[in-house]
């Protein structure tokens, strides 16, 4: 039997079918058999940090505005659901903690990316570093960030956490352009995916894991470059291909 070695991760949880980065989404993931869940952390005005992949809150809420200007109280009022389907009303922004305290008993890789490229609020690399510190679950998480400065950051923090440099951007000197910032792994859109990338980055030890990846062709040849994981928003269906070509039970 062919162990496959790409991790899925549900990207914003099973986010196809569920509104993106909420509970009932990750939830659904984990039913599906997602290996990982991926999710978007921003920081509120009362610095609490919240899973949301926008800076302003007017995409998956009934609210407007940005994160950064209201408390945690106040987003806590919105309802984060009903954008994508009236099943969902009145679903609930999910702060950081609620979220690891509903992963910290399941195996579940973490892949937590903070939204900073942007706006880069300060503290959002210590804040989220502690509280997964906290929950002891350093071990199995990920921060990945498209800033470059918050990946230097990060390295400062600790040695041995996983830190993702993210990019959608060409560069052939990505790989040691990553390295020296820091980071342990790259986290990259499909269309740069190639063999050469790849073994570029396990010959320097580095994670390679690749996004979004919804159509099972993609997620083919994923596996057969045996990248080290995939940020899918139909997990179910990047669960059953790596069973049909690996031989999974």
């Amino acid at each position: 039997m062919i162990l496959l070695p790409t991790t899925v991760f549900a990207h914003r949880g099973a986010s196809k079918y569920a509104p993106e980065n909420t509970l009932p989404a990750f939830e659904l993931a984990y039913e599906m058999g997602a290996e990982g869940i991926e999710t978007d952390v921003q920081l509120t005005k009362d610095n609490i940090p919240i899973l949301i992949h926008d800076e302003n809150i007017k995409r998956t809420t009934n609210g407007i505005g940005y994160v950064k200007n209201f408390t945690f109280a106040e987003l806590q009022t919105l309802d984060a659901g009903s954008w994508f389907s009236k099943k969902y009303a009145q679903t609930k922004i999910l702060s950081l903690e609620r979220f690891l305290q509903w992963a910290k008993n399941k195996s579940l890789y973490l892949n937590i990316e903070l939204k900073n490229n942007r706006i880069d609020y300060n503290g959002l690399e210590t804040i989220v570093y502690d509280l997964v510190k906290d929950y002891q679950l350093l071990d199995r998480t990920t921060l990945s960030t498209f800033n470059r400065e918050s990946v230097k950051r990060m390295k400062l923090l600790s040695k041995t956490i996983g830190v993702a440099f993210l990019t959608s951007k060409r560069n052939k000197n990505l790989v040691n352009d990553a390295k020296i910032l820091g980071a342990n792994a790259i986290h990259i859109k499909y269309r740069l995916l190639n063999r050469y990338l790849v073994d570029k980055a396990h010959q320097e030890n580095m994670d390679i894991r690749v996004y979004t990846v919804n159509r099972f062709p993609s997620m083919y040849r994923c596996f057969k470059l045996n990248c080290d994981g995939i940020f899918t928003d139909v997990p179910d269906k990047a669960i059953h291909l790596k069973k049909e070509q690996g031989g999974l039970p």
